[in-house]
C-alpha cells in the first residue's frame, strides 16, 4: 500500500487561530484539493491525522467536527479524490493523551487499523508537532509553508533549524509536495528514513 498521511488544517484547508468552527469555515488551500486527486490517481491513499482540541475547549461538537469532515471529503471528491480515513484527537494538552501530537498514539492507530507500516510515509504538516510525531513512527515528515509552517521556521534559530529539521523536506504548499513525491525528487529523503526505521525497528518507538 503506498500512503501519504497530511494533517488538515494549514494543509489541506486555511488554518485559523480562532479554530475551524463550523463547515462554513473550512476553505481549501488553492490547489491541495487537485493535489489530493493527483495523489489518488497514481495510487496513493491519502489519510487524514489531525489534532482537533476545539472539542475538548468547548468550542464546536463532535456532531459538527463530523459535518467539516463531510464537508472535506465532498470536496475533495468533487475534484477527483478520495481520503481513505480521517483520524483526530480531540483531547486539549491537558489531557495528556496519547494521541495528541506530537505523541505518536493517532499514527499508531493509523498503521493498527490499516495493517501497514509507517515506516518512509510521508506524513505531511506545517507544525513541530506534526514533524515530531512522524519522526517517532519512522515515517518521512514534510514541513509546509502554509498555515503555521512559515512562522514555525522563522522562530527557529539556525541551530535549532539544522537541529530539528535537517532532514525535513520543506515545500511551499500541498501541490509542491505531490509534484516532488510523483516526480521521485524525495526517494533520497526516504531512503535515509527507512535506513533509521533498520536501525531502530519500525514500531514507532525509540
Amino acid at each position: 500500500m503506498r500512503l501519504v498521511v497530511l494533517d488538515r488544517d494549514g494543509v489541506i484547508n486555511r488554518d485559523s487561530d480562532d479554530y475551524i468552527k463550523s463547515p462554513d469555515e473550512w476553505e481549501p488551500i488553492p490547489g491541495s484539493l487537485e493535489a489530493i486527486a493527483r495523489l489518488c490517481r497514481d495510487d496513493y491513499k491519502v489519510v487524514i491525522a489531525t489534532n482537533q482540541s476545539g472539542v475538548g475547549r468547548g468550542m464546536f461538537s463532535m456532531d459538527t467536527l463530523n459535518k467539516i469532515h463531510v464537508r472535506m471529503l465532498e470536496a475533495v471528491r468533487e475534484k477527483g479524490g478520495e481520503i481513505e480515513a480521517v483520524f483526530f484527537c480531540p483531547h486539549t494538552p491537558e489531557d495528556r493523551c496519547s494521541c495528541r501530537k506530537p505523541r505518536p498514539g493517532m499514527l499508531l492507530e493509523i498503521q493498527e487499523r490499516l495493517k501497514a507500516s509507517l515506516a518512509g510515509v510521508p506524513m505531511v504538516g506545517d507544525a513541530l508537532r506534526d514533524v515530531e510525531a512522524a519522526q517517532a513512527v519512522n515515517g518521512l515528515p514534510v514541513l509546509l509553508r502554509t498555515g503555521k509552517g512559515s512562522r514555525t521556521i522563522d522562530a527557529l534559530s539556525a541551530e535549532e533549524v539544522r537541529d530539528r529539521l535537517m532532514h525535513v523536506p520543506i515545500f511551499d504548499d500541498l501541490s509542491a509536495f505531490v509534484d516532488a513525491l510523483l516526480y521521485g525528487k524525495l526517494k533520497k529523503e526516504t531512503a535515509q528514513v527507512m535506513r533509521r526505521a533498520g536501525r531502530v525497528g519500525t514500531t514507532g518507538t525509540r
